[in-house]
């Protein structure tokens, strides 16, 4: 009989006293979450240094991204996958600490929340030249997050006999694909081979084009790995694909649509999301 890895740590590493009993949980999803958007931000602040902008263009990026990633994830978990617990609940929906974080909403607000701030900083670049070096980091923090979601037993795989199967003791006694990593080790791989490409081309990599590059690999990649994953809502059982996999088809289209070039001739992109006729 194979022997499978078995996964049972405790998503707590440990806690912080304070007065009166009360004490700050540490967890390691919150560890690597951290590590993930510190590590994303460190390296766009590389790639905007390299490329001569001020410091000041940098100065509150990472707290929009933040505020987009966490707004946009909760607001997705709760309206696609447990809408009618929160109805029931709605108090419930403040409760983070809890968990309930959905990466397709967090993607999309960030996406707005970079809109904004490319407005805000209209003379220095536009919305796609922020975007597309964002879009190398964001894979980063992707692959640290999910990293995050083994460390909690959470969004797991169908049960499985290979080999590298893992068997999440806190879940069931089921051997399962550890689809967390298949993602994490994705993300990793992309983040790298973009970011090695936006070298190698001399960071001219066009407006737009590499971010829908991003886009198309990114969640087609999940909506790969979505085949290996347990389903997390009841509303699409009954059809072929999962929730996770329809939501990343407006992705992948969107991404399809800047490769093609399309947005170079749209009115979204005179609208003010290109600085060059502002610049004129």
């Amino acid at each position: 009989m194979t022997q499978y890895f078995v996964w049972d740590i405790d998503r707590i590493i440990f806690s912080i006293p304070l007065l009166f009993g009360l004490e700050i949980p540490i967890r390691w999803y919150s560890v690597t979450f951290l590590i993930g958007i510190l590590g994303a931000a460190m390296l766009v602040h590389s790639m905007f240094m390299a490329e001569k902008k001020s410091p000041r263009s940098f100065e509150f990026l990472p707290f929009y991204i933040i505020i987009g990633t966490m707004l946009g994830a909760r607001l997705a978990h709760v309206f696609v996958y447990n809408f009618s617990t929160y109805m029931s609940n709605p108090l419930k929906i403040f409760y983070v600490w809890e968990g309930g974080l959905a990466s397709h909403g967090g993607f999309l607000f960030v996406i707005l929340a970079l809109v904004l701030y490319s407005r805000k900083h209209r003379q220095e670049f536009s919305f796609f030249w922020l975007v597309d070096r964002c879009a190398i980091a964001a894979m980063f923090a992707a692959g640290c997050i999910r990293i995050g979601n083994f460390f909690n037993s959470e969004i797991i795989g169908l049960p499985t006999n290979v080999p590298w199967a893992v068997v999440f003791a806190r879940v069931d006694d089921l051997p399962r694909h550890p689809t967390q990593i298949y993602e994490s080790l994705g993300y990793f791989y992309i983040c790298l081979s973009f970011y090695i490409f936006y070298r190698i081309k001399n960071r001219n990599i066009g407006e737009g084009r590499f971010f829908g590059a991003i886009l198309i690999s990114g969640f087609l990649y999940r909506a790969i790995v979505e085949r290996f994953k347990e389903n997390h809502t009841e509303i699409v059982n009954d059809l072929s694909m999962n929730m996770g996999q329809m939501l990343s088809i407006p992705f992948i289209l969107m991404g399809i649509y800047l490769v093609l070039g399309f947005h170079l001739r749209s009115k979204w992109w005179s609208w003010g999301l290109s600085t060059r006729r502002l610049l004129q």
